[in-house]
């Protein structure tokens, strides 16, 4: 199907699986306990009334349309919708505060905000006025509005299915058409805004062309039509706008909108996806998870369990290269039996065909338990900036350390300085209205400077050392990565969160936050009381358990990546509070400053 598409567009291809695949399922949405179905005859029929309806507010080429909410198949209408009439889309995380959301409103001059409810309307009222090119507001789900009977006082505010009845018409979905056929590939599609870990977000324009690009990628990351996948991430983060949205289109995907937040583990489950893409923190807490119900088990579903775990680790490196024999075969199935088909089950991993791990590095240790089990999971390296796709670990060449080769169409280099530079189709137009940050990403023969430092072996393959400006230069003059010595800790299921210390210092220290079900868990089965999640981190056996952690990882130590001292925080980082980005990656700057009295108490 891709090789004969015609489609220079996302729009363009979704009208293509519309006619193609009308009657087929491409959206899910779980409400109230149950999975409501939408056609892709039906999507396409949405995407364009809701394309009128933007025009009927004003909405042409080159305006801006922010979307304000969770994940839910009105993000993705919305998203196309914008798309297909020549504007362009961009995202705001369901988590940011009023501030946040008046910065990103007034930096983009988006002109229509698409809203999910009272809670996120409420802050775009708060700054309202501060915000003269946004003319109208559109909430998603107007329930609570209504009940309260605020929506009729409120001007220039309609509720989603109002937008989608002033779109409707016989030429609506003509109208579409024709605009999604006039559009040029080399202009702006999206807007997606960095995380800001250094400071204010900067909006990345991605064009047309660059989101086809990472949609024929779909082959490679093991997607094909009527695949199914769990959408769970942010949207407005391009890892997840790669695989709901861009992929979801280009290959004719089954994206499964579930309820979200409590409810994962459960929507997993339900969906059993066949292409999943996971954050080191997602695989990290399934391990963790695994380890409290081995904990609480029976003694001999813990032998069982234990015997089989060995033989999938030892087994574990051949399947990952492909070549398991008949014996190891043998033996993994009958540990399917006994142990891991239950358990992938209950993970919500049964049907995986393609798993991937991205968005940050991954301990080894976490990706070899994961195949132990039975789940292939493979490391995949991209950026914003390049709509996601760089490399990807290849089907049976899996090598632990490493984030794999260069995708289709992508090139890379390193340069003398250590940082990953990439040149490919997939690479963004540049940051909106920022010249001197465009000019400092991009040189003038089009390479991609990552910010990234890594090595590149004789076989391609891609070993991240971490983010340059994050490298440690202690006082003895030593270059250390932290990243790879917190991921050894987060290996433990006793730790969430580390974050290593020690620039200019004469030793390294970590600050360490537990994960608070396995601590817990474990302080419940010795009859140690506590009440909160600082008490719990307070406890001196708490923090000898951890120490075992600390001094298992330095034993796989050189002597200067050691960690001398540790102090573990008293509270859970969260990225409300700025601690996280909105996919879990540690606002290093940030978390040092907020705990920098501990930091400094380490250094005496």
């Amino acid at each position: 199907m891709d090789k004969a598409t015609t489609a220079a567009t996302l729009p363009a291809r979704l009208l293509e699986n519309a006619r193609e695949l009308a009657d087929q399922v491409a959206l899910r949405q779980k409400y109230r306990g149950r999975w409501r179905e939408t056609t892709w005859a039906r999507y396409a029929e949405r995407v364009a009334d809701v394309a009128a309806g933007l025009r009927s507010l004003g909405v042409a080429a080159g305006s801006r349309v922010a979307i304000h909410a969770e994940n839910r198949p009105e993000w993705a209408i919305a998203d196309l919708a914008a798309q297909g009439i020549g504007a362009c889309a961009m995202g705001v995380y369901p988590t940011s505060p009023a501030a946040e959301v008046e910065y990103l409103l007034a930096h983009s001059e988006a002109e229509v905000l698409i809203a999910e409810d009272e809670e996120q309307l409420d802050k775009a009222l708060a700054v309202r006025d501060r915000l003269p090119r946004l003319r109208h507001v559109v909430v998603m789900d107007p329930r609570s509005l209504r009940l309260a009977g605020r929506l009729p006082d409120l001007s220039g505010v309609l509720s989603f299915a109002e937008l989608e009845e002033r779109g409707r018409s016989a030429g609506s979905r003509a109208a579409y058409a024709e605009a999604v056929a006039s559009l040029d590939p080399g202009s702006t599609a999206i807007l997606v805004y960095t995380s800001g870990t250094t400071g204010p977000p900067k909006g990345a324009e991605i064009s047309h062309a660059n989101l086809v690009a990472a949609g024929r990628t779909a082959a490679e990351l093991g997607a094909a039509r009527g695949d199914e996948v769990l959408s769970y991430l942010p949207l407005c983060h391009v890892a997840e706008r790669l695989i709901s949205v861009i992929v979801g289109v280009w290959a004719g995907l089954v994206v499964n909108f579930g309820e979200g937040g409590p409810s994962f583990a459960r929507d997993l489950r339900d969906v059993q996806p066949t292409v999943f893409l996971g954050v080191p923190r997602v695989w990290e807490k399934m391990l963790a998870t695994v380890e409290i119900r081995m904990a609480d088990a029976s003694r001999l579903k813990r032998l069982l369990y234990g015997t089989c775990l060995r033989q999938g680790r030892r087994i574990a490196p051949r399947r990952m290269a492909g070549k398991v024999g008949l014996a190891d075969r043998v033996v993994l199935a009958g540990c399917e039996v006994l142990v891991f088909r239950a358990l992938r089950e209950k993970l919500g991993m049964s049907r995986m065909r393609s798993a991937i791990s991205g968005a940050a590095p991954i301990a080894p240790q976490v990706l070899e338990y994961l195949w132990a089990i039975g789940v292939p999971v493979r490391e995949g390296y991209g950026q914003t900036e390049n709509t996601g796709v760089c490399t990807l670990t290849p089907q049976g060449e899996v090598r632990l350390g490493t984030v794999g080769r260069p995708l289709p169409g992508v090139e890379l280099r390193i340069a003398e300085d250590g940082e990953i530079l990439t040149r490919s189709p997939g690479v963004f137009r540049g940051y909106l209205r920022d010249p001197a940050a465009t000019a400092d990403a991009l040189d003038a023969e089009a390479w991609l400077h990552t910010g990234d430092v890594g090595e590149l072996d004789a076989d391609g393959f891609l070993r991240i050392t971490d983010r340059k400006k994050d490298v440690i230069i202690t006082a003895g003059g030593k270059n250390v990565s932290p990243s790879e010595i917190e991921n050894l800790l987060k290996v433990s299921p006793f730790v969430r969160e580390a974050v290593v210390v020690g620039d200019r210092r004469r030793y390294l220290t970590a600050l360490v936050g537990i994960e608070l079900d396995t601590v817990a868990n474990w302080a419940a089965r010795r009859g140690l009381a506590f009440t909160t999640y600082a008490d719990l981190s307070a406890k001196a056996e708490v923090v000898a358990l951890i120490d075992e952690v600390v001094q298992q990882a330095n034993a796989r130590l050189a002597q200067v990546e050691r960690i001398r001292r540790f102090t573990l925080i008293p509270r859970e980082l969260d990225h409300e509070d700025g601690d996280l980005t909105a996919t879990q990656k540690v606002k290093r700057r940030a978390v040092e400053q907020r705990f920098a009295p501990e930091i400094e108490a380490m250094y005496p």
